[in-house]
C-alpha cells in the first residue's frame, strides 16, 4: 500500500487548477453523503446509526484512513460519522424524498466534479486509478487543512511532487 504522501500527490497531480480543488470541496462531500444515505435505507435498529451497508462502509474507509494517518484518520472517521448519521435520517424520510437526496445529492455533486475537470483540462483521478475514489475525501480534508495553514511540511511535499496549484490556492 503507498503511503499517505504517496497516494495525496498521485492525486494532487490531477487537481492544480484552484477552480477545480474548490469544485471538489462540495462536489465530494455531496457524492459520500449521498451514497452513504443510499446505502443506509437497508437497515436493522433504528436507534441513532442503525446497522447497514453505509455503517460497513464507514468502518471500512475509517480503518484505510487510519492506516494512512492516525491524525488524519480520526478527521475523517469523524466526519464519516456525522456523514453516515445524516445517511441514516435521509433514509427515514419517504422513499421519494430519500431518493432525491440520495440521487440527486450524487449526479449534483459529480457535476460539481466534472466541471472542475472541465477547468483543469485534465480527467478525474480515478478514471486512472480507482484509488481516487477512496482518496478524494482525504485530499478535500487536507486541502482545507493546507488552506488553514496546517500540514506546511505535507504541502510542499505535495507541491514538490505534484506541481505548485495554478490560479492561486487562497
Amino acid at each position: 500500500m503507498r503511503n499517505l504522501e504517496d497516494q495525496l500527490a498521485a492525486y494532487a497531480a490531477y487537481h492544480r487548477d484552484a477552480r477545480n480543488i474548490m469544485t471538489h470541496f462540495i462536489g465530494i462531500p455531496m457524492i459520500v453523503i449521498s451514497l452513504l444515505a443510499l446505502l443506509s435505507r437497508p437497515s436493522l435498529g433504528d436507534a441513532g446509526l442503525p446497522l447497514s451497508p453505509a455503517i460497513g462502509v464507514v468502518i471500512v474507509l475509517a480503518f484505510y484512513y487510519l492506516r494512512l494517518s492516525v491524525s488524519l484518520g480520526l478527521i475523517m472517521s469523524l466526519l464519516l460519522v456525522c456523514f453516515a448519521w445524516f445517511g441514516a435520517w435521509a433514509a427515514s424520510l419517504s422513499t421519494a424524498w430519500w431518493l432525491t437526496l440520495g440521487l440527486g445529492g450524487f449526479v449534483i455533486g459529480w457535476l460539481f466534479q466534472f466541471v472542475g475537470h472541465f477547468w483543469e483540462g485534465r480527467k478525474p483521478a480515478f478514471m486512472d486509478d480507482l484509488a481516487g475514489l477512496i482518496i478524494g475525501p482525504l485530499f478535500v480534508l487536507v486541502e482545507a487543512c493546507f488552506q488553514a495553514g496546517w500540514l506546511r511540511e505535507l504541502e510542499l511535499n505535495i507541491e514538490a511532487r505534484a506541481g505548485k496549484v495554478r490560479n492561486g490556492r487562497k
